[in-house]
């Protein structure tokens, strides 16, 4: 992916939900702090962006809104060859205070809507708290790139709350990572 892609999704997303912020929860964000040239290939492989309402309600339907209109085998993911997929706030286990963390993309190719994308570190430590196998290749592509520092990763983590029963893997891993 992009960033001139993750510019026309915020775009589509905004546009399908009539409201002028949405926040990017996934990998994809990374390219709000990076471009696709500085970043890694494993880093920008995906064909998804995951896209928050700002506020949505408790059935998710500007989320599903999302979907239908822009989502996984829609016309958009055809025509285009990314998708967007509608998800909730909570979708991930972020560290405290991430919501001043975020990084903001607004432009003319957003139509100077705002998509607002996880800190990178917010990110890798997310991506760690999930532990699923391409998480942690993400994750590892921006450490071994030396865009991500596995010593503020690991201070990052801390950040989420202890009850998270993942967080202890994610702390683990991190912290080999120095070794």
């Amino acid at each position: 992916m992009r960033r001139e892609e993750l510019e026309h999704a915020i775009r589509a997303a905004t546009e399908i939900i009539h409201n002028d912020r949405v926040i990017v929860i996934g990998s994809q964000s990374i390219l709000a702090s990076y471009t696709e040239d500085q970043l890694p290939l494993a880093a920008t492989m995906s064909d998804e962006v995951d896209i928050a309402p700002m506020s949505d309600d408790d059935a998710g339907s500007l989320a599903d809104s999302i979907d239908a209109a822009i989502g996984e085998w829609s016309p958009f993911h055809a025509q285009f060859g990314f998708y967007v997929q509608g998800v909730g706030k909570g979708t991930a286990v972020l560290p405290r205070d991430w919501e001043y963390r975020l990084v903001s993309v607004r432009n003319e190719n957003t139509k100077n809507s705002t998509g607002l994308c996880l800190d990178p570190y917010d990110l890798c430590a997310a991506k760690l708290i999930a532990g699923r196998t391409k998480d942690h290749a993400f994750v590892l592509a921006l450490v071994d790139s030396k865009l991500i520092d596995p010593v503020a990763l690991v201070e990052r983590i801390k950040l989420i709350d202890p009850t998270e029963q993942r967080r202890a893997n994610a702390l683990a891993w991190a912290s080999s990572l120095n070794s």
